[in-house]
């Protein structure tokens, strides 16, 4: 391509300097025109900082998407502006990753997959850890049906002392929850797609609030005012699907518990099983015996040249998203797919309020 397409990124924080900025000038068929963000010093830090001193910089994102002729853009914003920010880019013909979760309703999330359908624009939900070389081993075994059919699971999403003291992810009214739409919202979703099964039947839900009035307990990101620690420390599920197939999800920031792991999931099926806690391995029966099996994903002793490399997870993600625009190759994260998850992260948060459990129709 001569012309390359034109790039927003809409919140400059913490996940857009980590992850999008790079992955997206990693792109040749691909530039950032502009930042955006409620504090213009923060987009304006950003440009400086990525070496685009020609690029936009916006308070508004009503304000970019009228004075700025884009083709995509990245939203990195606060979980509850999500849906508003989606819709109105699809609606002015413009592509969009958004970054998990989807939204923090099932409602805005439908509304959000329903724009890019009527739009035809692309789509895509930030849900990364697809792109790591296990979970891709993985999907391969499950789509061959290596592990026959997988009818129970566990989604891991567990710190002992994680919690995020930086942004807004202690606020519930701009974030939608704590670590179940954090992180559990990745485990579920990993979960999701290595079984290939998006109908949920029914869901039971807890959630706690038990250890947030104790901001000195070694965690890793320091401590946190208890006055605005408005969200769960942990929450955990157990959602059934038509198929009587059963996912036990558990997520915390700070739990006292011995094991930890994030973005993984355990997998039992009626050929074998597959755990991915330390590493991945395989489980199955074989002779008369139990055997673990544990593939290697060590690329050997092969020199690398420094900087984004072409394999990282953060430009696999990007790459996709973009050969879908332009090339029309398939999404890795459909955001029917998407939906999903977020419509049982709500379900699980009403059932721990209500203390029953949520039916879907």
């Amino acid at each position: 391509m001569n012309k390359k397409l034109k790039v927003a990124i809409i919140g400059c924080y913490g996940i857009a300097r980590s992850k999008h900025i790079g992955a997206i000038q990693s792109i040749p068929e691909a530039e950032v025109v502009a930042f955006c963000d409620t504090l213009i010093e923060r987009a304006e830090e950003m440009r400086d900082d990525s070496g685009l001193t020609n690029a936009g910089v916006y308070k508004d994102y009503k304000e970019l998407l009228k004075n700025e002729k884009l083709d995509a853009v990245h939203i990195c914003t606060p979980n509850i502006s999500h849906a508003p920010i989606t819709i109105a880019a699809l609606k002015a013909g413009i592509h969009v990753l958004c970054e998990k979760p989807m939204a923090t309703t099932y409602a805005d999330a439908k509304l959000m997959c329903d724009t890019a359908k009527e739009t035809g624009k692309v789509l895509s939900i930030g849900y990364q850890y697809r792109y790591q070389p296990e979970p891709q081993f993985l999907k391969k075994m499950c789509n061959n049906g290596e592990l026959g059919e997988i009818y129970f699971a566990k989604a891991h999403a567990i710190r002992r002392r994680g919690v995020p003291t930086w942004g807004v992810f202690l606020k519930a009214e701009e974030q939608g929850g704590g670590p179940l739409i954090d992180i559990g919202t990745h485990a579920l979703d990993m979960t999701l797609w290595m079984m290939n099964n998006y109908k949920p039947k029914s869901v039971m839900g807890a959630s706690y609030k038990k250890l947030n009035d104790n901001p000195d307990c070694g965690n890793i990101f320091g401590p946190w005012d208890p006055s605005e620690y408005t969200v769960e420390d942990s929450a955990f599920g157990f959602i059934t699907m038509e198929n009587g197939a059963t996912i036990i999800l558990e997520s915390s920031w700070a739990l006292n518990i011995l094991d930890e792991g994030e973005a993984k999931c355990t997998l039992c099926g009626t050929k074998a099983g597959a755990d991915m806690k330390n590493g991945l391995t395989i489980v199955s029966d074989s002779n008369g015996r139990m055997t673990n099996v544990t593939p290697s994903f060590d690329d050997g002793a092969i020199a690398y040249v420094p900087g984004v490399e072409v394999h990282s997870v953060p430009v696999q993600e990007s790459r996709n998203f973009y050969d879908a625009i332009l090339y029309g190759k398939e999404l890795c994260v459909k955001p029917e797919q998407a939906l999903v998850v977020t419509q049982i992260l709500e379900a699980i948060y009403e059932s721990a309020k209500t203390g029953k459990p949520v039916y879907f129709d």
